[in-house]
This record gives structure tokens, C-alpha cells and sequence, in this order.
């Protein structure tokens, strides 16, 4: 069973620069034909001012630490056994090209079903720009598979 003191533990605090080749290609791999993800011409002639980030771009950039699985080595939780359960963004404001953006993250949620055969790690995430506003929050669900 998965230490139930764990929750409430921050870790993985990064700050990531947003860049404009990082956000065509992350648009043009997740599918993305708006021009204004493309064409800074057409994101200001939309109202932004400069290249927006792409819907879920953020979940990118919070995996670009040095150990992404810094979680699961904390916990003792075995990669092999690990799925991805759900993930969900609350945004409240744009990010663009240029902004730098910190991520901090915290458990906030560790419970099992089907008598403790999937426990489940829920991970909290604050996307902070350079300005001290909160960007985005992002909850990400882990499902540990055991016996």
C-alpha cells in the first residue's frame, strides 16, 4: 500500500521558458490547424500578443524536470505497475511565447479500490508566469495496479 503520509508533499518546483518553435511544434503534433498557433501575424490580428500556447501545452513543459518520475521514486511505486488514470487543466489565464512559467506541485489525494488491487495517486500542479499570476492548475490522477 502507497503511505497515505505522502500527501500534502510538494515537490518537482521548475520554471520553464516558453518558446515559439516549442509551441508550433507541439501544435502542429497534437493536430492543431488555427494559424494562431502558427503564425504570430495571425495570433495578434486575434488579439493576442504574441504565439499562444496550445491547450494542454502546459503538461508538457511540468514533465521537462530532471527526473519526471521523481513521484513514483519518492513513493516506491514500480513503473511497470503504473497507468495513466486522468488528467484535467483549469486555466485562467494565456500563456505566450516568452513568458517563463513555474511549476509547483503537490499530492493532494492518495486512496485504493477493488479492496487495494488500484491505488490511486492524485498530483497537483500550479503554473505560475513570471508576473506571479496563476496561469493554469492541472490534476493529474496515477493508478497503481498491485497483486
Amino acid at each position: 500500500m502507497i503511505d497515505s503520509s505522502h500527501i500534502g508533499r510538494e515537490f518537482g518546483a521548475h520554471t520553464a521558458d516558453i518558446e515559439k518553435g516549442r509551441l508550433r511544434f507541439f501544435a502542429k503534433a497534437t493536430g492543431e490547424t488555427n494559424p494562431i498557433y502558427f503564425d504570430e501575424e495571425a495570433a495578434k490580428a486575434a488579439g493576442h500578443p504574441a504565439l499562444p500556447a496550445p491547450p494542454t501545452f502546459l503538461f508538457s513543459m511540468d514533465m521537462e524536470v530532471s527526473d519526471p518520475f521523481e513521484i513514483l521514486e519518492i513513493m516506491d511505486i514500480d513503473l511497470e505497475k503504473i497507468l495513466h488514470g486522468n488528467q484535467e487543466f483549469t486555466y485562467f489565464k494565456d500563456v505566450y511565447a516568452g513568458d517563463s512559467i513555474s511549476f509547483t506541485s503537490k499530492v493532494t489525494d492518495i486512496f485504493d479500490k477493488k479492496g487495494g488491487a488500484l491505488e490511486f495517486v492524485v498530483k497537483k500542479t500550479s503554473a505560475t508566469n513570471q508576473n506571479g499570476d496563476v496561469v493554469a492548475e492541472m490534476t493529474r490522477t496515477i493508478v497503481v495496479r498491485n497483486g
